[in-house]
């Protein structure tokens, strides 16, 4: 199942999908990485969902990435007698930590972090930023704040603190206990939430050990501070448009997303694009014009995927929003104006070895007019190196290492591949060769370019461009 893309399409799995001919459907019209959201469904209900992927995946002989979403600690108010209260624009407003029913004046907010971290003239943000406090004073418990935008507030609704630092850890119990099953469960990439420092990836990733790739979900305004290192100690970052957008203003999101995106992409880091890109295909068969040039801007800008949410999990119309995704990034790949952009931004070779083979090895086969570019690789970093350079010819992965194979489904415009274990590099660029033709990249006659580290085995070890004729 050859793509005629590069960038990936994420489609996130829920009531909507959860049957083997749904879920292959999505597999079919384009889908490259499945999500599974810890927020909602039983781990019984997730394992499943699992196992009909890697049925799918042998059945198609292509690796697909399994992208597991912790929840990450949630801030929610308390109930309200009756279920609910209106808060007038103007008027006073308490949060504390009693657990007595609130009314207009007063609601139960059972965290106390917050208290601890809130100052005076901080924002407090209600239901998705559809009711916002601003804080006059606080207490060790307690907060007076004044309703700077009223409404109707109900029992249980979520709370964004956008200008604080919250002394509390991104795990929770229940995200412990969701992480230990997807590594068991082979999960290739989990995506971590409510990061708001660099230090707490570097704690997930002493957990994680290497057991599955570690995605940076950037959802909060602080996170933004420590950009640089958080992209540094990441396997992959998702742009989390949903929070984000709540806990800073709208207008300022799309230059973020930007910035993310060139982050990620000098670090050589997979970036991926998500939150509402097609999200009037929950209920319609089509999308409106803004979301299919949201969807094209992030192509534009050099996004590894974009990604597929409530749209797949819960919509109606699941297998046309894929279908529309994968539309959408071939008209813009396919446009002359799009490799120009693409030329334009490519990043420079880094100042080592490995990055100026994987940087030659795009100019050869750009001058040669290479049929594709084969890369052998243990780890991957060989590959993601050469996405990096956004060739613009094919590029093959090959890999004895099924998990390696798996993670770089995500990746920009690789094409990964299982193979057996190789001996010598000569042996390599013949099997190479023979693959990429079995896949319907190359010819007989046409010439290959092909980078690998030997010895095989040694990560990051990029040292050897041979060029290859079939």
């Amino acid at each position: 199942m050859r793509r005629r893309r590069n960038a990936k399409i994420i489609a996130t799995l829920g009531p909507a999908t959860r049957t083997t001919r749904q879920i292959e459907t999505l597999h079919r019209r384009g889908a490259d990485v499945f999500r599974l959201n810890f927020s909602h469904g039983s781990h019984d209900e997730l394992k499943a969902l699992i196992g009909i992927v890697r049925k799918i995946e042998r059945k198609h002989g292509r690796p697909i990435a399994i992208l597991t979403d912790l929840q990450g600690p949630k801030l929610r108010i308390g109930t309200f007698g009756g279920g609910q209260a209106t808060l007038r624009t103007g008027e006073k407003f308490r949060l504390d930590m009693s657990r007595a029913a609130g009314d207009g004046r007063r609601v139960s907010l059972p965290h106390k972090e917050v208290f601890a971290a809130l100052e005076p003239k901080h924002h407090v943000l209600l239901d998705d930023g559809r009711v916002r406090l601003r804080v006059e004073h606080r207490g060790r418990d307690y907060a007076e704040t004044r309703v700077v935008t009223g409404g109707v507030l109900s029992d249980h609704k979520g709370v964004n603190v956008p200008d604080t630092v919250l002394a509390m850890k991104a795990l929770t119990a229940k995200d412990r206990r969701d992480l230990r099953f997807a590594l068991d469960n082979g999960a290739d990439w989990v995506g971590l939430s409510f990061i708001q420092r660099a230090q707490d990836v570097a704690e997930f990733r002493k957990i994680v050990k290497g057991r599955a790739g570690i995605m940076a979900k950037l959802e909060k305004p602080s996170a933004m501070d420590e950009l640089d290192e958080i992209v540094a100690l990441s396997d992959a970052v998702m742009v989390a448009r949903g929070d984000l957008g709540v806990e800073m203003p709208p207008e300022a999101v799309p230059t973020v997303q930007k910035q993310i995106i060139r982050h990620c992409r000098e670090a050589g880091k997979p970036v991926v694009v998500a939150t509402q890109m097609l999200e009037s295909m929950i209920r319609s068969p089509a999308p409106t014009r803004a979301e299919a040039s949201d969807v094209a801007t992030a192509i534009y800008d050099g996004a590894d995927a974009v990604m597929l949410s409530a749209e797949t999990a819960v919509g109606a119309h699941a297998p046309a929003a894929v279908t529309m995704m994968e539309r959408i990034i071939r008209r813009v790949e396919g446009d002359p104006h799009y490799r120009s952009i693409t030329e334009a931004s490519r990043e420079e070779a880094l100042g080592n070895d490995a990055d100026a083979i994987t940087a030659a090895a795009r100019t050869v086969a750009h001058t040669i007019s290479a049929a594709a570019i084969l890369t052998y690789t243990t780890s991957g970093s060989t590959t993601l190196r050469a996405a990096r350079q956004r060739p613009d010819v094919p590029l093959i992965c090959l890999t004895g290492n099924r998990n390696t194979a798996r993670r770089l489904a995500l990746a920009w415009g690789v094409h990964a591949v299982v193979t057996g274990d190789v001996r010598s590099f000569d042996e390599m660029v013949r099997r190479a060769a023979r693959l990429a033709s079995s896949e319907g990249f190359v010819h007989k006659g046409q010439k290959v370019v092909v980078t690998a580290g030997v010895p095989f085995g040694t990560p990051g070890a990029t040292n050897v461009l041979r060029i290859y004729t079939v």
